[in-house]
């Protein structure tokens, strides 16, 4: 009665003054252990992480969380050695995933013994078996060596009640933040709303043994707007009021003196908490209130779309792919090795097993047949965005582009989205790999873990993640198996970080599903303890991301979406050829003499010149689609390749590949005069004093004078007069042009007097061969010319010999 007496004048003053002043020692204790958590010490590498929701101390962070702690510590001393330790490690953090909501009032740390760093430690708090449990009670003095826990056996709940013991300990200090966990009474009831400004009042009908209304207290102790109490079944007068025939039960009590049953499945721990969380009005401390859903219809960021939260959503799976596909990778601009081993399973994966429409369906078959094949080293990730985006144009298939959350959308455009979708993503993937019945258990999971391993952008979600599925994925023996691992660690993931700033408030982290969702996935052992039905999970995952179950609302429409694509492709092509055409237009500018002409044709007449060069554009069209016949993407040649290309038409006898001629008669003239026009361009270059001396000196001779044709025409003695004379009708850009060609051709003719006469014949000869070309020639002729006068030789000495025979007696 003295203990109780001291708990009940406790707790009528911990709902007033004393209310306030633990605010900021709870603050206080919280800031340390999310230091502790966000910069995990060398200990990680023993038998937990920090994805285990468990203070690793070490040598530099023992004394900050043990000593003076706002917070009772729950601390096991192990060595990572020791095999009861290894096998004892499983119940200790399913312990602290339990009792995760009881923080700032009670928290759980481990040290690894086995080490070198904190041996000392160790020796220090007096430890001489593995594994040790100690209680450090909150404001523990530097010398205290806690309380040890003797005979702790591996069931999660009595360890659980070893704690509420410890922290009712007669004469250990209270945590600040700790409610108080001693039976209420009826007057404190009564009065309970003229102190407190809570809107709901939980009141748990319990025996004396009873530890489910002190669970439940700590489970809702970072909740606000509700306060819960635990009533004995001794207060008669209380019970025969509210008319409590069961023992536990829960009762509402409410300002204007209405109770209400809580009506559950099961009047256990885990089904209260669950009911409680989800009243009108109760949200986690800290958090802002849930946003309604009519405010979030009228934000103009981006609309709000109305969905069944028990159904799955293709917008939310396509949306998933396309920021994986299209923004995640894109952070690489290389992938090889390891990375590029992981994408080829993770788009393998996708093509056997998404349930998607048919022309994303039809994509990821591309994508995974072209990425298969690419087994020569790293690939770029331009070229696989062009895969992506189907600049092959593959028939009927697309990615729709941008994102359009539906069932993942957030209250608030931080919240959920992405990292729902991906979830969604490899839930539907398993449950279709089991619906097939014939792939590897660990396809999907393998793919999975190797893409957030590598390209995730949340480094530290990866960790966690490869964390749980270095310890766990082992156990994966079967489909079904692997469908239960993924849904596992998905609560898991939820119960980690449930109550983070990362958690929605309008969707809560929840154990998914919930009871109202699937009340017979849910069930309670003998000992009141919640536990999941897996033979009533299988099933309900496999009908809830069955494809047949898929909504399609919101998509967009396929033939649009096919048409934005081709619209998209058209465009890019156009802007690129035409940028590669002001280039080509712009280094021929800048370098007017020394660029080969563009074609023949334009420099055998010059009035069609600026007609060729309008042509330039539709010849550059129809070669890049030549050259990209079969879906094979070959970069355009550069301008200067297609000039020289065009300009020597006579291929030599080296195997050389040549685009398809547009005319099928060639004019001799023509070609001719167009390789002595660019002989004359190049000795032009490299004077151009001289340029200058000789027009001066050919505009004053009185003769006639005559255009490069004519002249070029006249030194090979062909007919084909051009005077000058005519060019005046043209406009001053063709006058231009003329009087560059007359002082080139004046260059020309002087260099060409010093030729004789054997020489221009010689040039006549070899035109459009290369040196290479005569060589061989040269050669072939003198092998055959050794060959037929030995065969003369040969065939001259026979014929004697028959001669000598014929002559003998």
């Amino acid at each position: 009665m003295g203990k109780m007496a001291r708990r009940c004048g406790r707790a009528t003053s911990r709902f007033s003054e004393e209310h306030e002043i633990s605010v900021g020692m709870t603050a206080t204790a919280a800031f340390v252990v999310c230091l502790c958590l966000a910069f995990p010490p060398a200990a990680e590498a023993g038998l937990y992480t920090a994805s285990d929701q468990i203070v690793l101390l070490s040598e530099q962070n023992v004394g900050s969380v043990l000593v003076n702690s706002s917070a009772a510590m729950v601390v096991e001393f192990y060595a990572s050695w020791c095999g009861h330790c290894i096998s004892f490690s499983p119940f200790y953090k399913k312990l602290a995933r339990d009792i995760k909501e009881w923080k700032p009032a009670v928290n759980m740390a481990a040290i690894d013994c086995a080490a070198d760093e904190n041996v000392k430690i160790c020796t220090e708090y007096k430890i001489r078996g593995y594994p040790t449990i100690k209680f450090f009670h909150a404001n523990s003095s530097a010398n205290s060596l806690g309380m040890p826990y003797r005979g702790f056996s591996r069931d999660v709940r009595e360890l659980r009640h070893m704690i509420i013991d410890s922290l009712e300990y007669p004469g250990d200090p209270w945590p600040p933040a700790c409610p108080p966990l001693e039976p209420t009474s009826e007057a404190e009831i009564n009065n309970f709303f003229e102190t407190n400004t809570v809107q709901h009042l939980a009141l748990i009908f319990e025996d004396d043994k009873s530890y489910i209304g002190r669970e439940v207290t700590l489970d809702l102790l970072q909740f606000e707007n509700i306060t819960v109490r635990r009533v004995l079944d001794t207060e008669e007068h209380l019970v025969s009021k509210l008319g409590v025939t069961e023992f536990p039960s829960c009762y509402l009590y409410y300002p204007d003196g209405r109770f209400e049953r809580l009506v559950v499945k099961f009047e256990v721990r885990t089904f209260y908490v669950y009911a409680l969380q989800r009243l009108p009005g109760v949200v986690r401390s800290g958090k802002p209130p849930p946003v309604f859903t009519e405010l979030l219809k009228n934000r103009t960021e981006e609309p709000w779309r109305d969905f069944n939260s028990s159904r799955v959503y293709m917008a939310d799976l396509e949306s998933a792919l396309h920021y994986s596909l299209r923004v995640e990778l894109a952070l690489r601009s290389v992938i090889n090795g390891q990375a590029l081993t992981a994408l080829k399973d993770y788009i393998s994966v996708l093509a056997k097993y998404f349930p998607g429409r048919p022309v994303v369906m039809n994509l990821l078959k591309s994508l995974n047949s072209w990425l298969q094949n690419q087994n020569k080293g790293p690939i770029s990730y331009e070229a696989f965005r062009e895969r992506v985006d189907n600049t092959a144009q593959v028939p009927d298939a697309a990615l729709p582009e941008g994102v359009r959350w539906v069932g993942c959308q957030g209250s608030q455009p931080h919240f959920r989205r992405y990292p729902c979708g991906v979830w969604t993503l490899f839930h539907v993937l398993t449950v279709q790999a089991n619906n097939t019945g014939d792939s590897d258990p660990k396809e999907v999971l393998k793919a999975m873990r190797n893409y957030i391993h590598n390209f995730f952008g949340c480094r530290y979600c990866a960790e966690h993640f490869e964390n749980m599925a270095r310890e766990g994925l082992d156990v994966v023996t079967s489909l079904p198996s692997a469908v239960l691992w993924l849904w596992y660690r998905h609560n898991r993931v939820n119960n980690r970080i449930a109550g983070d700033l990362s958690e929605d408030p309008f969707f809560p982290k929840i154990q998914w599903p919930s009871p109202e969702m699937c009340p017979s996935c849910h069930t309670v052992k003998d000992n009141g303890e919640h536990s999941w039905n897996e033979a009533q999970v299988i099933p309900f995952l496999g009908s809830h991301f069955s494809s047949s179950r898929i909504l399609t609302d919101y998509l967009e429409d396929e033939d649009r979406i096919l048409e934005t694509q081709r619209a998209k492709h058209s465009r890019q092509l156009q802007e690129s050829l035409g940028q590669r055409h002001v280039e080509r237009i712009v280094r021929e500018a800048s370098n007017p003499i020394t660029s080969p002409p563009p074609s023949s044709v334009q420099e055998g007449v010059e009035d069609e010149g600026p007609q060729e060069e309008e042509e330039g554009p539709q010849d550059e069209m129809e070669a890049y689609e030549e050259d990209n016949e079969g879906g094979e993407e070959n970069p355009a040649p550069a301008a200067s390749d297609r000039g020289h290309q065009r300009t020597h038409r006579i291929p030599s006898i080296i195997g050389m590949r040549l685009r398809p001629r547009r005319e099928d008669i060639v004019d001799l003239d023509s070609f001719v005069n167009q390789h002595f026009k660019a002989k004359a361009l190049q000795q032009a270059a490299s004077s151009l004093v001289k340029q200058r001396t000789l027009q001066t000196k050919v505009e004053q001779e009185p003769r006639p004078a005559f255009s490069l044709g004519m002249e070029l025409d006249a030194g090979l003695g062909m007919v084909g007069l051009q005077p000058v004379d005519d060019f005046n009708e043209l406009n001053s850009i063709h006058q231009g042009k003329g009087l560059k060609k007359r002082e080139l051709a004046g260059q020309y003719f002087k260099r060409e007097a010093e030729f004789d006469h054997k020489g221009h014949w010689m040039s006549v000869i070899t035109i459009g061969f290369s040196d290479l070309d005569i060589s061989l020639c040269v050669i072939l002729y003198a092998l055959s010319f050794t060959c037929l006068l030995a065969m003369c030789v040969f065939f001259r000495s026979r014929l004697r010999r028959r001669r000598f025979k014929f002559a003998l007696p």
